[in-house]
């Protein structure tokens, strides 16, 4: 366990599964925790302290009118794949909230699209040793042809849990 908090914990128990049940229960548990998360159909590729990555496959649900993953999709994709990341470091005493987003659309994207969130160790350490705070978390998010879709800028906060 890289951190002690609610969801390196569950993470934890689900790492002691079979290899191959491990990404579905992932999926389904946190799905379960963040409903749109779940009704959209995120898959969790990879949760550590330092990076999250995750995928959005072009599926009719989540589909613009020319059957590509709907821009609504993609700023969750950069919202979940951000606030997950912070997740992993935030003190049980203390509760994440989205601040601010915003997101430019530079591309039409083609299939399935990723984001990729990642935190510094000084932004791991003001999180974790911080009572109260904000921080602005790098996020890329590309489609299947590896090229960038979007870029966004997503802001998250902290505070004590009353």
């Amino acid at each position: 366990m890289e951190f002690n908090n609610f969801l390196n914990r569950n993470l934890a128990k689900i790492q002691k599964l079979p290899v191959f049940l491990q990404g579905k229960v992932r999926d389904y548990s946190i799905g379960r925790l963040v409903k749109f998360v779940g009704t959209a159909g995120i898959h969790f590729n990879k949760m550590s302290c330092r990076e999250v990555v995750i995928t959005l496959p072009n599926k009719p649900r989540v589909q613009n009118h020319i059957r590509q993953i709907h821009a609504a999709a993609s700023a969750l994709l950069a919202e979940t794949a951000t606030g997950m990341v912070v997740g992993m470091n935030i003190p049980d005493t203390s509760i994440p909230l989205m601040k601010s987003m915003s997101v430019k659309y530079i591309k039409r994207s083609l299939g399935q699209q990723k984001a990729v969130a990642t935190l510094t160790a000084q932004q791991i350490s003001q999180i974790r040793e911080t009572a109260k705070g904000d921080v602005n978390v790098a996020v890329k998010i590309t489609d299947e042809t590896e090229e960038e879709v979007a870029v966004a800028e997503m802001i998250w906060a902290w505070i004590p849990k009353t």
